[in-house]
């Protein structure tokens, strides 16, 4: 399968950009860096740079002194994000789902979205307004701002777990995609390709559920998927050390 057959979004300078950046740790490059990897995927470099400009004037990237660029911290948390996606931190499910209750409300209608964005992205299922739930077999991790507006339970629901599981998360559907991701890093044929496929790819493992095997359908592509984004970030570490000589970064 191709790129574009599964839809997976165009690389831009910009999106080159922040997939290098939130790959690298620390999150930060040199200019001269960043444009030899842009040009090595495709890019021109007067596009690079002129991305490089619009992306500090935007609060997304950081300009030190010595012309290196950092993520702002606002992305930094996304960096943060993605490596827990990559490598969830998981636990031994014993039945049991944590609940969290919004017991305090939005102030307007794009503070209800962004909020409920920050509940999706820890993985809570929206069980009913207000109140969201998963099962409990990773940590409740909300931002600090968003747990001031929670509160937290952990309970059994006499809905079947399978059940709940497929309502309020779609695994199926999430699986599908997988698998359509995985054929499209069969059919990449180039570095630029493959790129863009490993930071669709990337994006989708942070939509994983992470629910617990006993949830899951069978034939699960999220292991297979992390293992080879794993294989990519070997392949672009080759690649970047073969431009120059910094430290090389991954997609997202």
């Amino acid at each position: 399968m191709s790129a574009s057959a599964a839809r997976v979004r165009e690389l831009t300078a910009r999106s080159a950009i922040l997939s290098v950046l939130l790959g690298s740790h620390p999150a930060q490059a040199p200019a001269g860096w960043i444009v030899r990897v842009g040009a090595g995927l495709g890019l021109r470099e007067s596009a690079v740079r002129a991305a490089l400009t619009r992306m500090v004037a935007a609060g997304d990237l950081e300009r030190g002194a010595d012309a290196t660029y950092r993520l702002s911290d606002r992305l930094a948390e996304r960096q943060r994000r993605q490596d827990r996606a990559i490598s969830p931190d998981l636990h031994t499910w014993q039945g049991g789902w944590i609940l969290a209750v919004v017991t305090v409300g939005a102030t307007d209608s794009t503070d209800r979205a962004a909020f409920r964005e920050t509940l999706r992205l820890a993985r809570f299922g929206e069980l009913r307004e207000g109140v969201w739930c998963r099962p409990d077999n990773i940590a409740a991790d909300l931002p600090e701002m968003a747990r001031q507006r929670v509160d937290l339970f952990t309970g059994r629901p006499e809905e079947p777990a399978v059940d709940l599981a497929g309502r309020l998360f779609a695994p199926e559907r999430w699986a599908h995609r997988a698998r359509e991701l995985l054929a499209a890093l069969d059919g990449a044929e180039t570095i630029g390709t493959r790129f863009e496929v490993a930071a669709a790819t990337v994006r989708h493992i942070l939509d994983d559920p992470v629910l617990p095997p006993e949830l899951l359908p069978r034939d699960w592509p999220g292991g297979e998927i992390r293992a080879r984004y794993e294989v990519f970030r070997t392949e672009f570490q080759a690649f970047a050390d073969g431009l120059i000589e910094a430290k090389p970064a991954l997609p997202q």
